[in-house]
């Protein structure tokens, strides 16, 4: 057993990568094609509300609220599960081959979309095939920006995070107007186009002066034991857990809601779900500064925080105009909840040579609350004299995220405690 761990730590010093230069034309150039890569894998993920309204209500009307949340769900579910396997991959130095196969089956995906009409041919493009490529870029591209800085890691992560935003509001524009101007299918090419033109722009700018990342490295396993024994892994595993068990659920709902609920057009229902995503962009520039200030972990909690109490606040909204506003804050406070797990996480993380393995084994984790969460969400949906009724989608997303902000205090705590480095953790 001893000389197990002699031999971890002599590898780990033999891989241990040079400090972060937290700055440069390379530096940049990855936060670049990072924001570039999110456009795409979560741009769509997000978006997917909006795909949630229109086949409930024409491409696959004969299909559950529930079921048809599983084809988004299970593309988020793929983009992050794939982490366990795309986190060792980078550590042992295959991040061009991801980049490559990730963003081909990004573009296959959504061209395969265009010419789907039942819901098996749209579950195989858009929920496992889009999902597959999306996980092989998520995690690498995340560990690849935290690899290159670390006192502006968490400006870095919200800029390149802010791409989620602006691919939200890129596709879920196209989709609204290409849809009634030229149908399903030229909408969904036209995306595609969009989806590929970022994948290539993407390439020189991820690619460039990272020889150091195709340097032989110790090969990690899927696994690293220790990790269950770090109590700020596990305890940060259980705080993601929750987080995305509720996060992703307004985004799926808000078309829907303002549509059935308040009586809004299809336009207009699309649009509120553009407004909240618009909200994300600011949301994620902004929490990447304060946590800079203020550390990672409490603004990381506070936005939990915030966004548990707006989604309980979400049951009194009957008007278009109160749930615009909520829309946009949901969007603005929300954004943190995805942006700041990473950067947090590679503040506790004790050698980075093993960010990606560590990242890849929590997220696979926390990657079940996002396969399970929209969907449970949809099996609470009730009908009530001819309405639909949103309370269990308001009171689960609500109270998840509660729970959440319970164990991210647990987490503060017990992090000041072990890395004695002062409150702004």
């Amino acid at each position: 057993m001893l000389d197990e761990e002699q031999q971890d730590a002599q590898s780990t010093a033999e891989s241990q990568l040079p400090p972060p230069p937290d700055g440069g034309l390379h530096a940049w150039l990855k936060v670049f094609g990072g924001f570039l890569i999110y456009i795409n894998i979560w741009g769509f993920t997000i978006s997917y509300g909006a795909f949630q309204s229109y086949y409930s209500s024409t491409l696959l009307n004969s299909s559950s609220p529930s079921a048809i949340s599983w084809i988004g769900t299970v593309q988020a579910w793929l983009l992050i599960v794939i982490g366990v396997l795309s986190g060792p991959l980078f550590d042992m130095g295959y991040f061009r081959p991801m980049l490559f196969v990730g963003n081909f089956l990004v573009v296959l995906g959504i061209m395969m979309l265009s010419l789907c009409t039942k819901y098996w041919q749209v579950f195989l493009a858009q929920g496992v095939c889009m999902g597959l490529g999306a996980g092989l870029l998520y995690i690498p591209s995340l560990a690849l920006v935290g690899i290159w800085f670390e006192k502006k890691r968490a400006i870095a992560f919200g800029i390149v995070m802010s791409g989620i935003a602006v691919g939200g509001v890129i596709y879920i524009t196209m989709f609204d107007r290409l849809t009634k101007a030229s149908g399903f299918p030229w909408a969904i090419r036209g995306m595609g186009f969009i989806a590929l033109a970022c994948a290539l722009i993407s390439f020189p700018a991820l690619l460039s002066g990272s020889s150091i990342l195709a340097r032989p490295r110790r090969a990690r396993r899927l696994f690293d034991r220790s990790a269950l024994h770090d109590r700020l892994f596990l305890i940060f595993t259980v705080s993601t857990f929750f987080n995305f068990l509720g996060y992703i659920v307004p985004y799926f709902y808000i078309p829907t809601y303002a549509r059935e609920r308040l009586g809004s057009t299809d336009s207009m229902a699309l649009y509120m779900l553009v407004m909240s995503l618009a909200g994300t962009f600011f949301g994620r520039l902004a929490s990447g500064v304060v946590a800079h200030y203020l550390g990672s972990v409490v603004t990381w909690g506070l936005c939990c925080l915030g966004s548990g109490i707006l989604s309980l606040c979400w049951i009194s909204i009957e008007t278009e105009r109160a749930f615009i506003a909520f829309s946009i804050m949901w969007g603005f406070l929300s954004a943190a909840l995805v942006t700041l797990p990473s950067a947090a996480f590679a503040s506790i993380c004790p050698d980075l040579s093993r960010l990606g393995t560590r990242v890849g084994m929590s997220w696979s984790v926390s990657s079940i609350a996002s396969l399970i969460g929209s969907p449970i969400a949809g099996a609470l949906l009730r009908n009530k004299n001819g309405q639909t009724d949103f309370l269990g989608v308001q009171l689960w997303a609500g109270i998840c995220l509660m729970v959440a902000t319970c164990w991210l205090v647990v987490l503060w705590v017990v992090t000041v405690r072990s890395l004695k480095k002062g409150w702004r953790i």
